[in-house]
């Protein structure tokens, strides 16, 4: 297993002890964050890449972008500072998120944004990573409607997926698209009373046995299928941010995930 670590898994883990955390685990590739902990707002990007460096990790995305898919206001010039801030700190991509409040964006602005977006990427070296978010109120539910859009976009040199495997399940899509897909995301539910259509991100656990979302059978899927990149810890519950100690915990998911597959 090629597992990745996303700094969402330990957020009140400092960043540079979060990379050692990370290399102590035996993993090698992390995901800073500009919300929990931001990240961009608080290091030089400069500051970071040495971090990561003398951590002996690669910085393979920063997430997220928001919302993407609707270019107008100042998405763009956030677009821009984002996409300098990753290639100065070394980072490899950069994750897009869509709008995700109950509004609708049609298919010709998804385009349209992601067409806007290329030349920003292509110019600092970057990957654009379009994660589609499952829940009901989002503007881009599918891993079909991006693969779709990219193309239309003529954007197949430029952007790969995040496949998440809590949006997987609450789109109930059944696709996979491990071709196109540059990054996994995993966490796991393990509340037995939450609806499907009701989870939310507090409810995203690390994945152990209890997990309603078929981690296993996604990640079988996508192995099976000939996906060979990172599968990084996203989990959002703040029982999980509140660990007395994070790298033990993920110790044990990563144990669990192993022996399952």
């Amino acid at each position: 297993m090629r597992f990745a670590m996303n700094h969402i898994t330990a957020p009140k883990v400092a960043l540079k002890d979060f990379f050692a955390m990370t290399h102590a685990l035996g993993a090698t590739e992390v995901e800073i964050r500009n919300d929990l902990p931001d990240v961009l707002g608080s290091w030089a990007p400069a500051d970071v890449k040495a971090a990561a460096a003398q951590a002996g990790v690669t910085i393979i995305s920063i997430n997220a972008l928001y919302p993407f898919n609707l270019w107008s206001g100042d998405l763009p010039g956030r677009a821009e500072a984002m996409a300098d801030y990753a290639a100065a700190c070394g980072a490899k991509a950069l994750v897009m998120c869509p709008l995700n409040d109950g509004t609708k964006v049609g298919f010709d602005d998804l385009v349209a944004a992601l067409v806007a977006m290329k030349p920003i990427l292509q110019t600092r070296g970057l990957t654009g990573l379009v994660e589609p978010l499952g829940f009901p109120i989002s503007s881009l539910r599918t891993k079909a409607e991006a693969v779709a859009a990219i193309k239309a976009a003529g954007g197949e040199d430029v952007y790969r997926l995040v496949h998440d495997t809590f949006h997987h399940h609450l789109a109930g899509e059944t696709a996979f698209f491990p071709e196109w897909t540059g990054l996994v995301h995993i966490s796991g539910v393990t509340d037995p009373d939450v609806p499907v259509d009701g989870m939310l991100d507090p409810h995203r656990v690390l994945v152990d046995g209890a997990d309603r979302l078929e981690n296993i059978l996604q990640i079988r899927a996508l192995r099976d299928a000939g996906f060979e990149g990172p599968y990084s810890f996203e989990p959002f519950a703040p029982e999980v941010h509140d660990l007395a100690d994070p790298q033990a915990a993920v110790q044990a998911s990563m144990d669990h995930i192993r022996a399952a597959l």
